[in-house]
């Protein structure tokens, strides 16, 4: 039995394999197949994504907002770059902002104007306005009355909210439009900036607005005021054509005195 097990032909025995004998190639050569490289999870193609996705395919990319049109006005992101600002940028302007007759504001916002500076600034003088209102109402009551007991008006709060925001966003707007008429290359965002760092020399000034002194009181917001219109003058000349710059600038220069009067006929009566 075991002799006629050892005379089968091998060629049918389960996993055997027939030798290939080349006889055109040496038998050291040797060429691997090029290799097709695939990554899983399949691709998008075929019927319902079957298939597989070579390694050269394209990748995954997502699809971002324009902000160049007019969508771009309620797309957060298209506002994300105006705050990207860091401390020592925000402190020069700062201190710009206290230059009322150097001009090079507008130089220093052009490449990189942001709304970070301007919105703080706004908020604190809202809440510094309402504060010290109050306070300087009451020392005048005082000084004539005796016995008056100190009461904290609420309206206030509202007043310089509406007034110094409504002011800070609208009249910008307003010169832009104006100047974007008479074919100027203005820009919103920069207008935004520069109104808004103005008012940053009204917040310290308040201070002195508290001595119940009227005649000083007079002074000190005339003269503050002042120097804020001159500081946006002087910077709204370089998007302003010659022959049209006394009117733009003599404007700039009347509507910032007269929010320094509304400051202290309303907030320091």
């Amino acid at each position: 039995m075991a002799e006629s097990y050892t005379k089968l032909p091998t060629s049918y025995l389960l996993g055997s394999v027939p030798a290939v004998v080349d006889e055109g190639k040496s038998s050291t050569s040797y060429e691997a197949p090029e290799a097709n490289m695939q990554t899983f999870p399949p691709a998008n193609g075929g019927e319902r994504g079957r298939g597989y996705q070579s390694v050269s395919g394209p990748t995954e990319t997502f699809e971002q907002q324009p902000t160049g049109n007019w969508r771009g006005v309620f797309n957060i992101q298209s506002y994300t770059q105006y705050f990207d600002v860091d401390t020592d940028i925000v402190f020069n302007r700062l201190l710009s902002s206290f230059s009322p007759l150097s001009g090079d504001f507008s130089r220093k916002i052009e490449a990189n104007p942001d709304l970070y500076g301007p919105i703080w600034i706004t908020t604190t003088l809202v809440f510094v306005l309402a504060a010290l209102g109050n306070c300087a109402t009451f020392l005048m009551d005082k000084r004539t009355d005796s016995s008056t007991s100190w009461s904290f008006d609420v309206g206030y709060i509202t007043t310089a909210l509406w007034s110094i925001y409504g002011y800070a966003i609208v009249v910008p707007l307003g010169f832009y439009f104006m100047l974007k008429y008479m074919g100027s290359n203005a820009s919103l965002i920069q207008f935004w900036c520069l109104w808004g760092y103005s008012l940053l020399i009204f917040i310290p000034v308040s201070c002195f607005l508290l001595i119940p002194l009227e005649v000083l009181r007079w002074i000190i917001i005339v003269v503050i005021g002042a120097a804020s219109a001159c500081f946006v003058a002087s910077n709204l000349r370089s998007y302003v054509e010659q022959n049209d710059l006394f009117i733009v600038v003599a404007a700039a220069f009347l509507l910032q005195i007269a929010l320094a009067l509304f400051i202290k006929v309303w907030f320091f009566p």
